[in-house]
C-alpha cells in the first residue's frame, strides 16, 4: 500500500503526518511541487513481461506526460533480490543527492521508498505498483530499494543520457527509517 510519512528534518523518531490514501498523498506532495499519481496499464502484462511489453502497456500515459513536460527518453529497470550488486546499489542511492533534471519513476511492480528533503521536512513516499512520482530537479532526496529489492519501474528522463546524481555530502539519510 502506498504511503506518505512526513517528519521534521530534526526528529526522525516521531512522524508529524501519515496517510495511505492516494488522494491525500497526492495533495500533500503536489503542494510541494512533487507530482504523484496513479497509472493503469491498458492491457494485462502477464508474468515476467519484457521491457517492451511494459512500455507498450503504459505508452498512453507516457505520451501524455511527455507532451506536457517535454521529456525525451524512457526505459524500464528491474531489480531483484538475487542481483549480486544489490548491496552496493542500495548503498549508493541511500545517500542524499540532487539531479539537474526531474527524477520520474513509475512503479510497474514491487516497491521503493523515496525520501525527499524539502525545507525543514522529510517526506518519505512509499511507492508501489501503479504509483508515479516526479521529484523536481534540485530537490535533495534519497531512495531505498530495501535489503531484498523486488521492483520494476519505468524511468522517464529530460535528457537522453539519463540522470546524473550530485551528492550533497549530508548524512541526514542515515537517521530516517529504511525500507525493510
Amino acid at each position: 500500500m502506498s504511503a506518505l510519512t512526513i517528519y521534521t528534518d530534526k526528529d526522525a523518531s516521531t512522524p508529524v503526518w501519515h496517510s495511505t490514501e492516494a488522494s491525500e498523498i497526492q495533495q500533500q506532495l503536489n503542494a510541494k511541487g512533487v507530482r504523484f499519481e496513479r497509472w493503469q496499464a491498458d492491457r494485462d502484462l502477464g508474468a515476467n513481461p519484457t521491457p517492451e511489453t511494459v512500455i507498450t502497456a503504459y505508452q498512453h500515459a507516457i505520451d501524455k506526460l511527455v507532451a506536457e513536460k517535454g521529456y525525451q527518453s524512457w526505459d524500464v529497470i528491474s531489480l531483484r533480490a538475487d542481483n549480486p550488486q544489490k548491496e552496493a546499489m542500495r548503498a549508493k542511492f541511500l545517500n542524499e543527492h540532487t539531479h539537474g533534471e526531474d527524477e520520474v519513476r513509475f512503479f510497474v511492480e514491487g516497491a521503493g521508498l523515496f525520501c525527499l528533503h524539502i525545507g525543514s521536512e522529510i517526506y518519505q513516499v512509499l511507492c508501489e505498483k501503479n504509483d508515479l512520482i516526479s521529484v523536481p530537479a534540485g530537490t535533495p532526496h534519497w531512495f531505498d530499494m530495501g535489503s531484498e529489492p523486488n521492483f520494476t519501474a519505468i524511468r522517464i528522463f529530460d535528457n537522453p543520457e539519463g540522470w546524473i546524481a550530485q551528492f550533497t555530502g549530508s548524512d541526514i539519510a542515515q537517521g530516517y527509517p529504511k525500507l525493510v
